[in-house]
């Protein structure tokens, strides 16, 4: 597995990396286990301080970071833009709100005075990170600033495709003044990966991806027993029911399946329609879509984003050839894409039989997934029929009865009336196959803490 640069739009390779060795994972890990050992001990203000810093520094250079993410993966320098501001604000909450998160707390227990029982949160130690390349940025400060701000500190196995969004964020850590360790990269092949889990330095592992890399780190994670958190997969469901603003639901249908040029685990993939609306909502839903510009993505007209990668490109392409072999039907929509670049055309599949693999799999890029459902238990039904639980959305105009629509998903969480957000401040995580734990806000936090419970007894130590 090579590190290099490819730009998606042009196809040049860059700049490549060389894999780490053995001895640079050893002394990564040995660094890194220092740096804990310091870092465990900074109050909460200085952590905080960190992060402030680091976050001025990413609004100052918002450009100078953003072209980056679109140099390596083809990113809308728009988009890349708001993913540096999204950093931000990450980094700013768990200055505002981290220390708070972690503060120690009291329980009540049978014969012990209020204050003798007393739970607190301590750091663990070296965090393994194995983070993707659609945030290269985002996955890696929402896993960094609420673990730094723990008190724990963060090796890092970046995507191969985004080895100078890797090299970006370890340099933002070290401008804010963090110490030598805290956030350590490595260019690390992939047989080098139970090497750093079975580290007895390395006590728990995050990982972003695939569900078959999920279910080998996680495998790699029991085998040494340690603690593990995973972000997987997504097919997300995107209900519209009678009572919708149809124009509305319709018009966010085209930026949630098309943001990020649909490479977004929680992209709105798949379109439930209840049956008394679909036709409204299809005509606009391809209205829309038609608008969409495909083009250089430093250029502010461009608005669908190249893919990461022409294999990724590629990939897409068979995905739909074989749903169109087991019978479903393709629509391609917008104007021809360019010949230059990673670039896919935006399409529909409609009338996908449950029993073929397109019911189940993920189409990471701009292919829509659509579907007529009869009601709302309909609806319901089709979005639960699905390996994937990690987000979904509901547009109703009652707020309660979308409410309850919700409800009723198997996922980790929904949104009323928008397709499935990423923000700084609210909970994400899934269940099923899109993985398991929460990042960010205080259930990110404590992730990878020993939340430790302290008991004040009598002198001679007897109850």
């Amino acid at each position: 597995m090579a590190y290099a640069t490819t730009n998606p739009f042009t196809g040049e390779v860059v700049k490549q990396f060389p894999n780490a060795t053995e001895q640079e994972v050893d002394a990564a890990l040995e660094q890194a286990h220092e740096t804990f050992l310091g870092w465990r001990e900074t109050s909460f203000e200085h952590r905080a301080e960190i992060l402030a810093n680091a976050a001025q520094i990413l609004r100052d250079n918002k450009r100078e970071y953003a072209e980056i993410l679109t140099l390596e993966m083809g990113k809308l320098i728009g988009e890349a833009e708001l993913e540096v501001e999204l950093c931000a604000q990450m980094l700013d909450y768990y200055v505002k709100f981290g220390a708070e998160a972690l503060r120690p707390r009291f329980l009540p227990a049978a014969g012990f005075g209020d204050t003798d029982v007393q739970l607190v949160s301590d750091p663990l130690g070296v965090i393994f990170a194995v983070e993707p390349w659609n945030f290269p940025y985002y996955q890696v400060i929402r896993i960094t600033a609420p673990q730094v701000t723990a008190g724990n500190v963060i090796v890092l196995k970046h995507a191969s495709n985004v080895p100078q969004s890797a090299l970006a964020m370890v340099d933002l850590f070290a401008k804010a003044g963090a110490p030598e360790g805290l956030l350590t990269n490595l260019f690390l092949p992939h047989d080098q990966t139970e090497r750093v889990i079975a580290d007895p330095r390395v006590r728990g592992v995050a990982l972003t991806g695939s569900e078959k890399a999920g279910s080998i780190v996680a495998g790699l994670a029991a085998k040494h027993l340690k603690k593990s958190t995973l972000e997987l997969g997504g097919a997300d469901a995107f209900i519209v029911l009678e009572d919708a603003d149809v124009e509305k639901a319709a018009d966010w249908a085209v930026f949630g399946r098309h943001w990020n040029g649909g490479q977004v685990c929680v992209s709105s993939k798949r379109l439930i329609v209840v049956d008394a609306v679909y036709d409204t909502f299809v005509a606009r839903y391809r209205e829309g879509v038609a608008k969409l510009v495909a083009g250089d993505p430093m250029d502010p007209k461009s608005t669908l984003a190249p893919l990461s990668s022409q294999k990724a490109a590629d990939d897409l392409k068979a995905q739909v050839e074989q749903a169109v072999a087991d019978g479903a039907k393709a629509e391609t929509l917008a104007a021809d894409v360019p010949a230059q670049g990673a670039f896919f055309q935006p399409t529909i599949l409609t009338e996908i039989d449950e029993d073929t693999d397109a019911f189940h799999t993920e189409f990471f890029g701009p292919v829509t997934q659509l579907y007529r459902a009869k009601d709302e238990d309909d609806a319901v039904r089709i979005a639960n029929d699905s390996p994937f639980g990690l987000g979904g959305s509901v547009f109703s105009q009652d707020i309660h009865r979308a409410q309850d629509v919700a409800r009723r998903l198997d996922t980790g969480m929904v949104y009323i009336n928008q397709p499935t957000g990423v923000k700084a401040d609210i909970p994400f995580g899934g269940v099923k196959n899109s993985g398991y734990g929460h990042e960010l806000i205080d259930l990110g936090i404590k992730e990878f803490v020993n939340e430790k419970v302290v008991v004040v007894t009598d002198i001679d130590g007897s109850f």
